[in-house]
């Protein structure tokens, strides 16, 4: 459903229906006793929590997230992300955006391998202040979206595959009021 959604979207935007971008990153949702074992300790942040790594095509639509602790370097996911990305997509996303956690010759050559080729938004090096990043804003918009649904604020699930199945019902439901709210307009 969300895939087709999806193309929906990308055609009513006047785009193509299978993206050739997608957008990789991870946020860090707060563990609770179910989590369990998959709660990893967070250095940066002290403390144990979940990870969850997205990828959104250019429009913010998600094509594949995958659930790990939070102790687990984004770097090392960016071969699990591609294939699920390649899997979805049919094979027709050539280049992925990444911040400077996903820097790297192992993560490319990951990435590579599934036919996507990884480029790093950096920031400026003379900056003040907020800055916007070309393409980075995206993904972060998608993680705003995602804190409309209180279920996805907090890892409350015992399994990964639940998590990761929530965030497809909340894009799936998200995408849908989009698309009705269109078909109203538009009529």
């Amino acid at each position: 459903m969300v895939a087709d959604l999806r193309s929906l979207m990308r055609e009513i935007e006047g785009r193509q229906a299978k993206p050739r971008a997608a957008i990789l990153d991870s946020r860090t949702l707060q563990s609770s006793p179910e989590s369990g074992a998959r709660a990893g300790y967070d250095g940066h942040k002290r403390r144990k929590d979940s990870k969850v790594h997205l990828a959104v095509d250019t429009l913010g639509q998600l094509l594949a997230v995958l659930v790990t602790p939070a102790s687990e370097q984004d770097r090392a996911q960016v071969g699990a992300l591609a294939e699920q990305i390649q899997a979805v997509t049919g094979e027709s996303v050539e280049v992925a955006f990444v911040d400077q956690g996903y820097t790297g010759e192992g993560p490319a050559a990951e990435a590579q391998a599934h036919g996507i080729r990884l480029e790093v938004v950096r920031l400026p090096t003379a900056r003040r202040g907020f800055v916007l990043l070309p393409r980075r804003w995206v993904v972060e918009r998608s993680f705003a979206w995602m804190a409309r649904f209180r279920r996805l604020t907090r890892d409350y699930k015992r399994l990964a595959t639940t998590l990761a199945g929530l965030h497809f019902i909340a894009f799936a439901i998200l995408m849908a009021h989009r698309f009705v709210t269109f078909m109203v307009q538009s009529a």
